[in-house]
């Protein structure tokens, strides 16, 4: 089959792994300008230096034996590395943490810049309008649930309503620079009030080594003040992570935020992994279908390819 899939994060390009190894044709489009989504870096330049800001997904774990299979393999393409401050089986993308999804977007035909608006069944097969023109023989929707439900709602009002069930929880992430290293410091501050998660971004491997940090707030916090401004919220998350710690920061060298509207998902406790519909060739795929973790996300494309295929 010539298969078009919407969406070229870890699941779908999981899928088209899966797909691809069967032996069919898998052409994938997204809207963001390259490889990443939520484990996307973030680059600045700071002081002449390029500096890199992990401000997604802040690390991964590897437990299900496929997966640990395939961070083995990365790990000796050295796209991956442990990182023992986060736990004992924490993984991280080297130099970053897109480092991963750009070693699968390798593999495949990728359209980046392309947004799906909506899909079109006829004789011919499946149309992704906004991408191309050419019919696909199947077609799968590999995007957070919140976009996946309008592209679904008039083929497939069942597997629309599974995806307007589910609601993916935002995340206020600020970036920091200082100009000295934060002595007395951990690496790694978490389920501290307003703030879920903080991490010295620039001591993970592979990195730069300045004092860089991801400050990341809690789901209801970013809820909260969720249509603030970056320029608001990343000194307010910088004073009450300076409040946490008790003491008074330097000022940093750079200080940015960014907003993920949708970061983490809150699958049902039914969740099926992946769904597919043989008749229409339809399927959809992602970590709100399994579980709110990157390992998930790529075992939700697998299981959708491995339905495919059968």
């Amino acid at each position: 089959m010539r298969v078009g899939i919407a969406g070229a994060g870890m699941a779908g390009l999981s899928c088209a792994g899966g797909l691809a190894a069967a032996g069919h044709a898998p052409v994938l489009f997204d809207k963001g300008r390259g490889p990443g989504g939520r484990m996307s870096t973030r680059r600045v330049e700071v002081g002449g230096r390029t500096l890199t800001f992990d401000h997604g997904a802040q690390y991964m774990t590897a437990r299900d034996p496929a997966f640990v299979a395939q961070v083995a393999a990365w790990e000796a393409q050295g796209v991956v590395a442990r990182w023992p401050a986060a736990g004992p089986d924490a993984w991280v993308g080297t130099p970053g943490m897109s480092a991963p999804v750009r070693a699968l977007a390798a593999e495949h035909d990728v359209r980046w810049t392309t947004r799906v608006e909506a899909l079109r069944l006829d004789a011919n097969g499946w149309t992704l309008d906004g991408a191309e023109t050419e019919p696909f023989d199947a077609v799968v929707i590999a995007l957070p649930a919140e976009q996946a439900a309008p592209l679904l709602a008039p083929h497939y009002p069942a597997f629309a309503t599974t995806a307007a069930a589910s609601r993916t929880l935002p995340c206020w992430t600020a970036m920091a620079v200082f100009a000295e290293p934060l002595a007395g410091v951990p690496d790694v501050v978490k389920d501290a009030g307003p703030i879920g998660w903080a991490a010295r971004d620039g001591a993970k491997p592979g990195r730069a080594g300045m004092e860089s940090w991801v400050i990341q707030a809690p789901p209801d916090w970013s809820q909260e003040h969720l249509e603030e401004t970056p320029d608001t919220i990343a000194p307010t998350l910088l004073a009450l992570f300076a409040q946490h710690l008790g003491v008074n920061l330097p000022h940093p060298v750079h200080l940015a935020a960014h907003r993920w509207r949708f970061a983490r998902s809150r699958p049902p406790a039914d969740a099926p992994g992946a769904l597919w519909d043989g008749d229409g060739r339809l399927g959809i795929c992602g970590d709100w279908l399994l579980a709110p973790r990157v390992e998930a996300a790529w075992l939700s494309g697998r299981r959708l390819a491995s339905l495919m295929a059968s």
